[in-house]
């Protein structure tokens, strides 16, 4: 039987010189005149050779049909019986993909359809040793004969084309894998602070390596493409258009979010766990992902800002410049001149000093800040290194100073009170002492 001229696979990136199977069985009517008169000669030479060697394919085929058949309907057999626990199933961290049953089920289908595939592959076999049998069926068995032998020469002859292309992706895959395993040893150092780059901050880490890995799997990508089966086809080069217009269609503010992350991680403008304040959005960063940024406000309400509204706002950070000191809690009153300021600034660092979470060391001190037609501006500064309670610091701060003034007899003329001095009763409120806990309190429980 004539062969017919082989050729495999892409040669290379780019070209395409694969036999198609239209090329293959392009002499199947030689092949089939060939094969048709060797069977007349063998019939002229050995007239009984040629029904000996149909009974043997008959025979063979026959035999190899009923014990691969015995053999899977055995294993098909007992992988029914088995429970399904047996099976492990296909997960991804605590989700079953592919339940213990369903894999079972998998299992099972798929020795059937290899039954059923050998079945059917024995049966044509069978099929042609019969018709070989007869003079009159003789050439529609060589034509069988042939058609299935340039099949499977079609085949062979794709497939060992293709394994240089093949071998080369395997190859550029290992490369990039082991690539970005060795980067990301490199910034997972920089990240936990065991490799030190000047001027490069570990928080840069994360989106850094991130960064990058993206960049290598897209070269990856473009790099492996020539050598994919069909890459050269219109269809595959049409989808590949068609999802790249979709792309640049709808994730104009998406990108815009990603770029307005990346800049945000660079400019190291706040962390997770930072109090700041956003947009006229004043809370905890809770989270900072791709496209926007999380924030659990005051009153414990999560808010999601995009990325790119943070980027055009300015952020104040609270905890970003603690230093040694903390931060600077400030507040304005303003006092009348018949009060020396020597008493006001005595009763405002009294009121610092009770309260809660503003510390002694640096000492609390007051500015006399302008001197108005009315008052004088007198403002109280101390130091806290707890942002998070900023307004519950405010809060005891202005009701002990309110405690301290009245305690000590002076009116608070802020903002714009004026008393009047024409013998009219103080403005004064009375101070109400506060009782102190006692040890007792906490353990009493509400009377039901």
């Amino acid at each position: 039987m004539q062969q017919s001229p082989a050729g495999g696979g892409n040669s290379g990136a780019g070209t395409d010189s694969s036999v198609s199977l239209a090329d293959v069985t392009a002499d199947r009517a030689e092949d089939i005149s060939a094969l048709l008169g060797f069977f007349h000669q063998l019939d002229g030479e050995e007239p009984l050779a040629r029904l000996m060697i149909a009974g043997s394919v008959i025979a063979v085929s026959l035999i190899s049909l009923v014990v691969t058949r015995l053999l899977i309907g055995r294993r098909v057999r007992h992988l029914e019986s088995l429970i399904p626990s047996k099976f492990k199933p296909l997960r991804w961290q605590a989700q079953d993909l592919v339940s213990s049953e369903d894999m079972k089920n998998l299992w099972c289908s798929l020795w059937r359809a290899i039954n059923w595939g050998i079945t059917a592959i024995f049966s044509l076999v069978a099929l042609i040793g019969v018709l070989m049998i007869s003079p009159w069926t003789l050439s529609i068995a060589v034509s069988m004969i042939v058609t299935v032998v340039g099949v499977l020469n079609y085949l062979w002859l794709g497939l060992v084309g293709y394994l240089p292309n093949l071998f080369t992706i395997l190859v550029i895959l290992v490369v990039m894998r082991y690539l970005v395993h060795l980067i990301g040893l490199v910034f997972e150092g920089i990240r936990t602070r065991r490799i030190h780059i000047h001027n490069f901050y570990p928080e840069w880490a994360e989106t850094s390596f991130s960064l990058i890995k993206l960049m290598i799997f897209m070269l990856t990508a473009v790099i492996i493409f020539p050598y994919l089966p069909g890459s050269s086809s219109p269809a595959f080069q049409g989808i590949s258009i068609f999802i790249g217009v979709l792309v640049s269609l709808g994730s104009t503010t998406a990108v815009a979010n990603v770029v307005a992350g990346v800049v945000i991680t660079y400019t190291r403008a706040f962390q997770v766990g930072d109090q700041v304040e956003v947009a006229e959005v004043r809370g905890r960063i809770v989270e900072r992902s791709t496209f926007v940024t999380r924030i659990q406000t005051l009153k414990n309400v999560i808010v999601s800002i995009p990325n790119s509204m943070v980027l055009s706002n300015n952020v104040i950070n609270y905890s970003k410049n603690m230093g040694q000191s903390g931060l600077l809690v400030h507040t304005t009153i303003t006092i009348g001149y018949d009060v020396p300021w020597q008493t006001v600034n005595d009763l405002l660092i009294a009121a610092a000093g009770k309260t809660e979470h503003v510390g002694s060391h640096p000492e609390p001190f007051v500015l006399q800040t302008s001197l108005d037609d009315n008052y004088v501006s007198y403002e109280l500064n101390g130091w806290t290194r707890k942002p998070e309670e900023l307004p519950r610091i405010y809060s005891n701060l202005h009701a002990n100073i309110l405690d301290e003034f009245h305690g000590h007899n002076v009116e608070i003329t802020s903002p714009a009170f004026r008393a009047m001095r024409d013998g009219n009763a103080s403005t004064v409120a009375p101070v109400i002492e506060r009782p102190e806990p006692t040890e007792g309190d906490d353990a009493k429980e509400p009377a039901g």
